[in-house]
C-alpha cells in the first residue's frame, strides 16, 4: 500500500494547537502544575488554574496572560477534599470558558510520613487528596468534557509503579509515604478505566508519571539526597519541572488524539531498571 504524501495530513503546528479549547488544571500554579499550565497557554487553550491558595492562583494566571497575551488565563478557588467546592470551581471554569475541554489533575498536599510514623488520619488524608480528589473532579468534569469530546490527563508519580528505594533514605528525612504511591498506583489504574468507559464518548484519559523533581529547597537543604537520587537514575540526574511540559502538551492535544489509557513515565529511565 502506497504511503499518503506528506501534504495530506495535518501539521504538527496544527495538531499540537489548543486554541480556542479551555483547561481546567488542578493544582496549576504548583512546582509541576505550573509548567503543565504555561505549556497549555503557550499552546492557544484559555487557562483556568486552580488550587486552594486563590490568589497565588490568581497571581500565576496575571504572568500567564502578561506572557502569552493571547491565551486567556484566571485563577480560581478549589479544594478537591470538598466535593461542593470542586462542583463549583468546575461550573466557575466552564461558565468563564464557555466550555471545558481539558482537565488536568495535578494537586497533592500530604506529610513525609514513614511506614512507622503514619497514622490511619495521615493515612485517609493522603488518599483523599491523591485518588479520592481526582475522582470527584472528573465526576464533576464529565458531562462538559463528554460534551467537547475532551480529554483528561492525571498526574500519579513513578512510585504508582515501583516501590521507593529504602537506601535512598538514610537518616528517615524526605520519605515517601506508603499512602502517596497506594493513592497514584489507584490514580494510574482509575485512568485506565476512564479511557475504556469514556472511549465511546470520544473522552480520552491519561497520565505521566514524573519521576524525581525534587522542589529548589530539597536541592538547597540536602545536597546529599539529590544527589543520591541523581545516582539511582539512568540518565544520572534529577528532572526539572519544565521537562514535563512535552508530555502534557501531546496528551492534552490532537498530536495525541490516537493515545488514551496510558501512563508516560517521565523519570529519566528510573522505571526502566
Amino acid at each position: 500500500m502506497p504511503c499518503s504524501p506528506p501534504d495530506s495530513s495535518p501539521s504538527l503546528a496544527a495538531l499540537l494547537s489548543l486554541r480556542g479549547r479551555i483547561a481546567l488544571v488542578c493544582g496549576g500554579a504548583g512546582l509541576l502544575g505550573s509548567q503543565i499550565s504555561a505549556a497549555l497557554a503557550e499552546l492557544g487553550a484559555g487557562v483556568v488554574v486552580a488550587s486552594r491558595d486563590r490568589e497565588k492562583c490568581r497571581a500565576f494566571a496575571q504572568a500567564l496572560n502578561e506572557r502569552f497575551p493571547e491565551s486567556p488565563a484566571e485563577g480560581l478557588a478549589l479544594d478537591i477534599t470538598e466535593t461542593e467546592s470542586v462542583t463549583a470551581a468546575v461550573a466557575a471554569a466552564a461558565e468563564w470558558g464557555g466550555r471545558l475541554d481539558i482537565l488536568v489533575n495535578c494537586a497533592w498536599s500530604g506529610r513525609k510520613n514513614s511506614l512507622d510514623s503514619i497514622g490511619e488520619a495521615d493515612w485517609q488524608a493522603d488518599i483523599d487528596v491523591s485518588l479520592n480528589g481526582v475522582f470527584r473532579t472528573v465526576k464533576a468534569a464529565l458531562p462538559q468534557l463528554r460534551e467537547t469530546r475532551g480529554c483528561v490527563l492525571n498526574i500519579a508519580s513513578m512510585y504508582g509503579q515501583i516501590a521507593p528505594d529504602h537506601r535512598l533514605y538514610r537518616d528517615g528525612s524526605h520519605v515517601n509515604p506508603p499512602s502517596y504511591g497506594a493513592a497514584k498506583a489507584g490514580v494510574i489504574q482509575f485512568t485506565r478505566y476512564l479511557a475504556s468507559f469514556l472511549a465511546p464518548q470520544g473522552v480520552r484519559a491519561n497520565c505521566i508519571s514524573p519521576g524525581p523533581f525534587p522542589y529548589e529547597s530539597t536541592q538547597r537543604e540536602d545536597p546529599a539526597f539529590v544527589a543520591r537520587l541523581a545516582e539511582r537514575n539512568p540518565l544520572g540526574r534529577i528532572g526539572r519541572p519544565h521537562e514535563l511540559k512535552g508530555a502534557a502538551a501531546l496528551l492534552c492535544s490532537d498530536a495525541g488524539s490516537y493515545i488514551t489509557g496510558q501512563n508516560l513515565c517521565v523519570d529519566g529511565g528510573w522505571t526502566a531498571w
